[in-house]
């Protein structure tokens, strides 16, 4: 195959750059995700600081669960101080245990990958599909009948011995990912199913918020998601028992009692606290908003990259709706990095996928899928600067 040659990269490059450009504001830097902070928002946060219920107890973390339940339709949530923590709680839940494996993607932020070595468990990677982003249900069902049996007392890897015990599922950027399959693979192998949808508030498959296939589903309120709390995040589930022992666990496993200190095992101090719920409440009230501003703007950079060769955005399957969290740009691997230089350059965020988890020093050793996928799409893929307020 032959390469381009030196002098056809920039050009290529400031062709695609030149067109970014006139979808942006003028002021520099643009951000890749930022917050919107409101008059209203700042009311919320002084009328907060004003009650003195700034911690981890007060009125505006129940009612932001309460909201929660009414965007998701999932009955029962527990706001936590990040999604991390929240994944944390969900793994913990569901009984995961030292040299437990946990099959999940390996393209996703590591936030997703660390709670389960929090545990002594093993991430076990597998690969992602092109078109939603996610775990590929079809690669994934293969691969579980080649390395894994299944016996009366769960799905074990035949190569390491383990029990393979849970699958998480990232919705990565926003995009749902095909979710009625994946819970079928769960329910044959036995596994306990975590929808990772940190990106993902306000993203919905067949008429239902994402979360209502998974066991437990995690959310994400830090300052560059589609509404933010300054920190946070949400642990949501459908079954109460185990929303109830998400909630002892996260409090420090404290037994109720007006006074008394009494814990009956190790819990972990992971409630959000009021101050930061009185943001996202304040935000999570312009959810509709941003959902709509979001789409604008994707809508504007499809417009103005379409006639590009060899370039274009990433378009969600038209069978679901995704919050468009991060729009993401696919170009040529050899463009990918002369343009996000000269992006930097112009002081415009754009940024490549994270790097996949199993190139990470810490995860090398996990087992894994072959990840054709997920390679290809994190050489080829540059998420633009996705802020609501940029959208025309």
């Amino acid at each position: 195959m032959c390469m381009p040659s030196e002098q056809v990269v920039p050009e290529r490059v400031g062709a695609i750059l030149s067109r970014l450009i006139a979808c942006l504001p003028a002021e520099r830097p643009v951000a890749l995700h930022e917050p919107e902070i409101t008059s209203g928002d700042r009311k919320a946060v002084d009328a907060c600081l004003a009650s003195g219920w700034i911690s981890s107890a007060g009125p505006q973390i129940a009612r932001l669960e309460e909201a929660l339940c009414e965007v998701t339709g999932l009955p029962h949530a527990l706001a936590t101080v990040n999604g991390t923590s929240a994944l944390h709680l969900a793994l913990l839940g569901g009984g995961i245990g030292p040299d437990d494996e946990v099959l999940a993607p390996a393209l996703t932020f590591v936030g997703t990958v660390n709670p389960i070595r929090f545990q002594g468990a093993w991430p076990h990677f597998v690969d992602c599909e092109d078109s939603t982003l996610g775990v590929d249900p079809d690669r994934l069902s293969t691969y579980l009948d080649q390395i894994a049996d299944l016996r009366p007392e769960g799905c074990f890897n035949r190569l390491t011995g383990r029990r393979i015990v849970a699958l998480i599922v990232v919705h990565v950027l926003g995009i749902p990912a095909r979710m009625p399959q994946l819970q079928a693979i769960a329910r044959r192998w036995k596994l306990l199913l975590i929808e990772d949808a940190a990106e993902a508030l306000g993203s919905r498959l067949d008429g239902r918020h994402v979360g209502h296939w998974g066991d437990l589903t995690i959310l994400s309120f830090n300052g560059n998601k589609i509404i933010s709390a300054g920190g946070g995040g949400a642990l949501l589930c459908q079954d109460e028992a185990l929303a109830q022992r998400a909630r002892h666990l996260g409090t420090t496993a404290k037994q109720p009692h007006a006074w008394a200190f009494e814990h009956d095992q190790v819990g972990y101090n992971y409630r959000m606290p009021n101050l930061n719920a009185a943001l996202g409440l304040s935000q999570l009230a312009r959810l509709s908003e941003y959902l709509d501003a979001k789409v604008r703007l994707h809508r504007h950079y499809n417009a103005a990259v379409a006639d590009l060769p060899d370039v274009r955005l990433h378009q969600p399957p038209a069978d679901r709706q995704s919050n468009h969290w991060l729009t993401l740009l696919r170009v040529p691997p050899e463009l990918r990095d002369p343009l996000l230089a000269a992006a930097h350059a112009e002081q415009l965020q754009l940024r490549p996928f994270w790097t996949p988890m199993h190139r990470l020093p810490m995860y090398r050793d996990c087992p894994r899928d072959a990840l054709p996928v997920t390679e290809a799409l994190f050489e080829s893929g540059l998420c633009l600067p996705s802020s609501p307020r940029l959208a025309p």
